[in-house]
């Protein structure tokens, strides 16, 4: 049991005595905590770390250090077992395209203003990283749930929860009642449309490599097929239709691919810090200081009180009744 000096005795006596300070009630749960607890405590699947010896679920990382790609870990890490190498060529197509946007995107211009503060490199990243949330960054997410509702809802599948639709409509019917609802709540349809490209250049080559893996037997279809329905009825009597954007093509592949929702996101921020790093570290080398959101010459616009006396304001507050 552990002991400490008791320093609060007068000069000299007992100074260098150990005094016991627990209490019955540290003493009870000292005597309630096993080694076995201890190490149960952070118990995983994930990796396996002794001395000598690294495993990431279950592989000697020697082994995927001389065989393993990037893609093949990362899918093993979050999965639990190995992907093959047409799974995992599909994947890489997906985070290849979401690795950046530009300073357009509020994560990168906020991870290269943090560059100027002085914040570090991991100070910047985590700023950029930390902007990815439901709205920016969170619709890849909000889109694979639609696709699991519309093909569980059309009788081709298991939804989120593990339930099959009882009663199976057709997918135009599934999607005509999924936008229907979106619309009466004036709800933002995830994964379709885009603010800056009229069509986003990373939908169609993601599809391309969708409908590969289709024709090959790699992947269903099925989340694929509700996409492209939803896209075309999206599209319905408008003068310019409403593709699929970047959110909405790696959702096809992430769902296609088996992956939640929540992880879906995930691989996006992992994705996307990439181009988070690389923004960073370009502003980390500028050399500019404390660079705001706005270039110096251009001053927001104030739409406040014009000019007044405080005195004045002060006398009129405390006149008043």
């Amino acid at each position: 049991m552990r002991t400490r000096p008791d320093t609060t005795d007068s000069a000299g006596a007992g100074r260098n005595e150990p005094v016991d300070r627990t209490t019955p009630a540290r003493a009870a749960a000292l005597d309630a905590v096993t080694t076995r607890k201890v190490a149960d405590w952070w118990t995983t699947e994930v990796s396996d770390i002794e001395p000598g010896v690294i495993r990431f679920r279950g592989y000697p990382v020697q082994d995927l250090i001389r065989r393993a790609s990037f893609v093949e870990t990362v899918w093993t890490m979050v999965r639990g077992s190995m992907p093959s190498p047409a799974q995992a060529a599909l994947l890489e197509k997906a985070l290849v395209a979401a690795v950046d946007h530009g300073p357009q995107a509020p994560s990168i211009a906020a991870a290269r203003m943090a560059a100027t503060c002085g914040v570090g490199l991991h100070g910047a990243m985590s700023t950029g990283v930390g902007l990815l949330g439901d709205v920016h960054g969170g619709a890849g997410q909000q889109c694979v749930e639609l696709l699991q509702r519309l093909v569980t809802a059309s009788g081709g599948g298991e939804g989120a929860d593990g339930v099959s639709s009882p009663v199976p409509v057709s997918l135009e019917e599934a999607v005509a009642a999924e936008v229907a609802a979106h619309r009466e709540r004036r709800a933002y349809i995830p994964g379709f449309g885009h603010r800056f490209h009229p069509r986003d250049p990373r939908r169609d080559p993601l599809l391309e490599f969708v409908q590969e893996a289709v024709d090959a037997g790699v992947v269903s279809g099925r989340h694929l097929a509700a996409a492209l329905e939803l896209e075309a009825h999206l599209s319905v009597g408008r003068e310019r239709p409403i593709p699929m954007n970047i959110d909405g093509a790696t959702a096809v592949i992430y769902a296609e691919l088996g992956f939640t929702a929540e992880l879906a996101r995930g691989l996006f921020i992992l994705s996307r810090s990439v181009g988070v790093l690389a923004h960073s570290w370009e502003e980390s080398q500028s050399g500019r200081r404390i660079k705001g959101p706005m270039p110096p010459p251009l001053l927001p616009t104030y739409a406040g009180h014009a000019e007044r006396t405080w005195a004045t304001e002060t006398a009129e507050t405390t006149d008043t009744p």
